[in-house]
């Protein structure tokens, strides 16, 4: 079926809510084929989402304990949200429902607040109102970026900075995944975390699936930064023609140690250091992608520092 024939689903809006879109989506796909990562890690987010439809809807809790939840961990610029973003639109894809599926993704921090009981309000209704009500028209996957956010480990709390509110909304968020694990099958949650270790061990134990999302490996750093430049050669024919030359495999593997989101933000930082090169792209040459390497990797460790 074509996409401009496909049945759609209203978005819905309100507190909390970042971005929501009926899926399929395009754009969510492209996040998906972007992204390099290990296949075992797709494979293995693509599975485990397909058994929140397929099996857990027909096991006891009590028997087999799924939540619907699946967590994904590891450090900043590794491609967890793209990733997330894009396994929403698989499952829709590989899973069709008569009602479309609904992709909502929530801003943490809109849902905490500094007045008594405001976090557990708004959490409550978020999950319980716009969550549960979504759900009882049609299938929902919900992405909950820095869920360290909203399930903070209760054990580390300090006691002088409003424990009861952050208490309580660590509390509220539990109590509605178990609502909605209960009453809606059809509901997947798709959290991510760059500080698993500041997580409430009782959302850790809720996820059906921790996966860990490391930074890339050699031969995925190539990848993204030749991905990166045939990019931009689709535009400056010149760029695309960089990944030809001898000296390419040598500064790419240079980029071990980096994010991707760095490695992708190398082209761009290149250009910056001659005016000459911003105004035309195509001068750009493998001399100005070492010199952003180095600064790149500067920044980071500074970054590290901090």
């Amino acid at each position: 079926m074509s996409t401009s024939r496909r049945k759609t689903r209203t978005p819905v809006e309100g507190k909390g809510i970042v971005d929501s879109r009926s899926l399929p989506d395009k754009e969510f796909q492209e996040y998906w084929d972007a992204i390099i990562v290990e296949d075992e890690i797709k494979d293995r987010l693509q599975s485990q989402a397909l058994l929140n439809f397929t099996l857990r809807p027909h096991v006891r809790v009590a028997d087999v304990p799924l939540h619907g939840i699946i967590l994904l961990v590891g450090p900043p610029g590794t491609g967890k949200t793209s990733l997330a973003r894009g396994l929403s639109t698989r499952v829709a894809e590989f899973i069709p429902s008569d009602t479309p599926y609904l992709f909502i993704e929530v801003d943490p921090h809109t849902l905490t607040g500094t007045g008594f009981g405001s976090t557990q309000r708004s959490i409550q209704d978020f999950l319980g109102s716009t969550v549960a009500e979504a759900a009882s028209v049609g299938p929902v996957v919900v992405l909950m970026d820095e869920v360290e956010t909203l399930a903070a480990d209760r054990s580390q709390m300090d006691l002088a900075a409003n424990p009861i509110d952050a208490l309580r909304g660590t509390d509220a968020v539990l109590a509605q995944l178990d609502h909605i694990g209960r009453h809606h099958h059809n509901v997947l949650f798709i959290a991510t975390s760059n500080f698993p270790e500041t997580i409430d061990a009782a959302f850790l134990s809720r996820a059906d699936a921790v996966i860990s999302v490391g930074m890339p490996s050699k031969d995925a750093c190539r990848q993204i930064l030749k991905n990166t430049l045939l990019a931009i050669g689709e535009q400056f024919k010149a760029v695309a023609k960089l990944v030809d030359d001898p000296k390419f495999d040598e500064i790419a593997a240079s980029c071990f140690g980096l994010d991707a989101r760095r490695i992708r933000k190398l082209a761009v930082t290149a250009c910056t250091f001659e005016k000459a090169v911003a105004l035309k792209p195509d001068l750009l040459k493998l001399s100005h992608i070492e010199k952003a390497i180095i600064t790149a990797k500067e920044e980071q460790k500074k970054g590290a520092k901090k």
